[in-house]
Order: structure tokens, then C-alpha cells, then sequence
């Protein structure tokens, strides 16, 4: 999938760059964990990584990390330039983003994935933990995220590949929304701006982290309702009315986290020349089905093979719905989704195992009175 500007594949080039694109950390919601601190040595690999510092690299420390970027290294490319494998001197195993220069991704975008990765931390975010400006070359290190990309679990598996359960798919789209949710809570707000299966990676329980951060965006503050700024990102994921008028909003966000449900619900690529044409974008493809209830199930990933509930899967597609709405305003908030996804989350935990697409079920009490079905329901109602 090609990123685009104004709905045609160009390069991405953050002209509009903010100098002042450092959300302020210390005020940002955490998840329990410790913010990074500048105070101690930067001996090592390891302290580094503990105080969440990034460190800055020579090029030679990660040629050699990556035995001179070797092909049997290469773990993934894009337009941005080429992932490798690497190993440290400390034995820390990372991943090593090698931008092209004359790629998608420009040296403003470096700079916001450093700040923006360098002063946020939270357990559904990808840990930055150093970065290369030698002369031309410019590098990112982070954490390595062992079973790669959220895409490469969704399409075009390879024979003998165990599909993601469903419950696997909800504990991605809960852990990813509230790695959006810390974003949308920084002060000021940040958005993120190209959420998509892509750019969630996951380790090897399928906790998902959000990566690639270059096209963050501080969001409108005080009685501001959007910024307004040129239209970047992946076709297929974008609002329509960021698209159409360039006013970002971080219900801009919402969108893009209903296409990746939709996408964990169908086994579908949010935009797939393969198909045939008024099946190409898969928002276009589902709306029918999103307006009826009977058909919900036609649209369910047949890798899934019925293993689900159907009551479930009616609350999902719920969900989806909502952040899918054409009007930003009657797209729930961030904290909503959470909760509603966080819900369907406890409850195909709850149930055990699904049983073949019929609804099971549920105990006497089941979530009564709790925060999340409350927030749910007021979503359904909505719906």
C-alpha cells in the first residue's frame, strides 16, 4: 500500500513539521510503568533501556550489530528503507530501521519518531531505545518485536499457518486502542495519525505495540477543534474528511481504528488491488453488511472457521461501526472504544471457548454494574 497526499502515492515529506512536536510527558497518563530518566550513566545497552533514554549510536556499532546490514538480516522494507535483525554489543537483540534517503520517509519524520519516542512511554508503544545521525545516514533502534507485524499474522498466510483466534484479535485491537488512548490523553494531545495492521507489531504472547510514529501530530488544544495540515498517511485508513479537507481531529484516529477492526473481523486489507473492483477498499465492500444485522457473519474472516461467538461478533461489528461513522462527531471517543474493546476482551476470556459461531450463554450477573458494559451499551444504544 502506498502512502498518499491529497489520495495519490507520493512521497511523504513532513513539511509542516512542529518544532514544538514534544508532548509533555510528564503529565501524560501512564499505565503503572516508571517515566524514562535522564539521571545516571548511559554505560549500557541495558541501563539505557531500564531509564528509557534513547541513546545515540555510531553507524559502526550498528553495522556491526547488523554484520554490515546482511541480507539474511532483513526482516521487512518499506517505503520508509529497510528493517534488520541486529545484535548489540551487550547481546540485546533489536530491530534497526535504515532509512532510505531517497525513500518515503524524510528527515522530519525522524526527528518526531525520536522526541515523540523518546519522552512517551507506555506499555503499547513501541520502545525506542537509540538512534544514528551519521553524516547522511539516519537509523532507528528499537526493541525487537519477535512475531513481527499485526499485517503479516492477517493476509496472505502461508500454508500451515495457524490463523489468529478470535480472541487473539480482540486482545490486539483492546492493547492497540489503549496505546491510542495515551496518545490522545498527552497534554497536548497527540495524533497519531497512521494507525494501521502494518504499524502494530507484536511480541511473542501478541501483545501488540504501536510503531512508526514519523507522522504524529501535536492535536488541537484549548478552544481549537482540529489543526489543519496536508493530508499524509496510508489510502484505505485515512478519514474522509480529513482527506477531503486536511482539518485533523483526533476522531481522525477513531476512523483508522475501525478499519483496523474491520480488518481483524474480515481478513481483509484495508485497500487490495487483488479484488475486484468495488471490492477494493474494504469499507466500501462491508457497508452493506455493517447495515444489517443477519449479515454480520458473512463478513467474519473464514480463517476464523465459525470459532467465535456470535453475540460477540455483533458487539465488535458494534464497535467497528461506530468508529467507522462518516461524521467525526458520532464517532465514539478514544476512552469509549477502550472500554467497549476492553469489554469484549473479558468476555471472550469469560466464555472459554467459542463455539462455532452461536452465541453462548452468559452467567447470571456477567459484568453487571462494571465501568466497561456501561460504556459499551451506551455505545450499542447509540449504534
Amino acid at each position: 500500500m502506498s502512502c498518499f497526499s491529497c489520495m495519490s502515492p507520493r512521497p511523504k515529506n513532513v513539511k509542516d513539521y512542529d518544532e514544538d512536536m514534544v508532548p509533555r510527558s510528564k503529565n501524560s497518563p501512564g499505565n503503572g510503568r516508571k517515566e524514562g530518566s535522564s539521571k545516571g550513566k548511559r554505560s549500557g545497552e541495558n541501563k539505557n533501556q531500564n531509564s528509557k533514554v534513547a541513546r545515540s549510536f555510531t553507524f559502526k556499532e550498528l553495522a556491526m550489530a547488523t554484520q554490515n546490514f546482511k541480507e539474511t538480516n532483513l526482516i521487512g522494507e518499506g517505503g520508509f528503507g529497510s528493517v534488520y535483525k541486529g545484535r548489540l554489543d551487550s547481546g540485546l537483540i533489536v530491530a534497526i530501521k535504515q532509512l532510505n534517503l531517497e525513500g518515503l520517509q524524510g528527515n522530519q519524520e525522524f526527528v518526531v519518531e525520536v522526541l515523540m519516542l523518546s519522552l512517551m512511554h507506555h506499555d503499547n508503544l513501541v520502545n525506542l531505545i537509540g538512534y544514528c545521525t551519521h553524516g547522511e545516514q539516519r537509523l532507528l533502534v528499537y526493541e525487537f518485536m519477535p512475531m513481527g507485524s499485526l499485517e503479516t499474522h492477517l493476509f496472505d498466510l502461508q500454508p500451515g499457518t495457524e490463523p489468529l483466534s478470535w480472541k487473539t484479535r480482540l486482545k490486539i485491537a483492546a492493547g492497540a486502542a489503549h496505546g491510542l488512548e495515551y496518545l490522545h490523553k498527552a497534554n497536548p494531545p497527540v495524533i497519531y495519525r497512521d494507525l494501521k495492521s502494518s504499524n502494530i507489531l507484536l511480541d511473542n504472547e501478541f501483545n501488540p505495540k504501536l510503531s512508526d510514529f514519523g507522522l504524529a501530530k501535536l492535536g488541537p488544544v484549548g478552544d481549537n477543534t482540529h489543526v489543519s495540515t496536508r493530508v499524509m498517511g496510508t489510502y484505505g485508513y485515512c478519514a474522509p474528511e480529513y482527506a477531503m479537507t486536511g482539518k485533523l481531529t483526533l476522531k481522525s484516529d477513531i476512523y483508522s481504528l475501525g478499519v483496523v477492526l474491520l480488518e481483524l473481523i474480515t481478513g481483509r486489507k484495508a485497500f487490495d488491488t487483488s479484488k475486484k473492483l468495488g471490492e477494493q477498499n474494504l469499507v466500501v465492500w462491508s457497508s452493506p453488511f455493517l447495515k444489517d444485522r443477519r449479515r454480520y457473519v458473512h463478513m467474519v474472516d473464514p480463517a476464523l472457521d465459525g470459532q467465535f461467538s456470535s453475540r460477540c461478533l455483533h458487539h465488535a461489528v458494534a464497535v467497528t461501526a461506530m468508529c467507522l461513522q462518516e461524521q467525526a462527531n458520532f464517532r465514539p471517543s478514544i476512552t469509549d472504544s477502550v472500554s467497549a474493546l476492553d469489554y469484549l476482551v473479558a468476555q471472550s476470556n469469560h466464555r472459554g471457548s467459542p463455539q462455532s459461531g452461536k452465541q453462548t450463554p452468559s452467567s447470571s450477573g456477567e459484568f453487571k454494574g462494571s465501568s466497561r458494559k456501561r460504556s459499551f451499551e451506551n455505545m450499542a444504544v447509540t449504534f
